[in-house]
């Protein structure tokens, strides 16, 4: 048996910070360390400017949504669960019902915060949360500027499948859609 680590202990050193770019939604700064083991060396890190936010939303039927839409930095079409990002300073359930709002053009009564996860640990800070949004109302989208999305509603068992075939490999949707399954089946 091994003792348990103190999780309070850091042991990177960092000697000095430089800020190499931002924009509206990032920043990526290189911090010079001293890495756990002694040796020196670079640590470039993206912070996040937002929260990001995924929405499972499921229907009495037992069906949900997905998104499709090209992603640029993978260069390849995807199929996701609604989601987006939101202000760090504003309410996390308040961006997620706009973004579930402006993708699907659905609003739900009940909302679960069902995860916070951290898509890709070792070079963002980025945090995300998925909501499961039921009893749900069908409205009109309101697509941003930057998004040609395609609106999928399907069985949810379909959607869990997709994640096993690895046709849906978006972290955040991933995970998303199996905690929403173990959710579901232990009501």
């Amino acid at each position: 048996m091994y003792p348990a680590p103190d999780e309070t202990h850091n042991p990177w050193q960092v000697l000095s910070t430089e800020l190499k770019y931002q924009n509206p939604w990032i920043s990526v700064r290189e911090d010079q360390v001293i890495n756990p083991r002694g040796g020196r060396g670079i640590y470039g890190v993206v912070t996040m400017k937002n929260k990001a936010l995924g929405i499972v939303p499921i229907d009495a039927e037992g069906n949900t949504w997905l998104v499709g839409q090209y992603r640029y930095p993978l260069n390849e079409y995807c199929w996701e669960i609604p989601m987006g990002g939101g202000p760090v300073e504003l309410d996390i359930l308040e961006s997620a019902q706009r973004e579930l709002r402006e993708e699907t053009g659905l609003t739900a009564r009940r909302w679960t915060n069902i995860a916070r996860l951290h898509p890709s640990n070792s070079v963002t800070d980025e945090e995300g949360f998925v909501f499961l949004a039921e009893d749900l109302e069908q409205g009109e989208m309101e697509h941003e500027e930057t998004e040609e999305l395609h609106l999928w509603k399907l069985p949810f068992r379909e959607a869990i499948q997709m994640v096993m075939d690895n046709r849906i490999t978006d972290a955040i949707s991933v995970a998303g859609l199996l905690k929403a399954a173990l959710v579901l089946g232990n009501r």
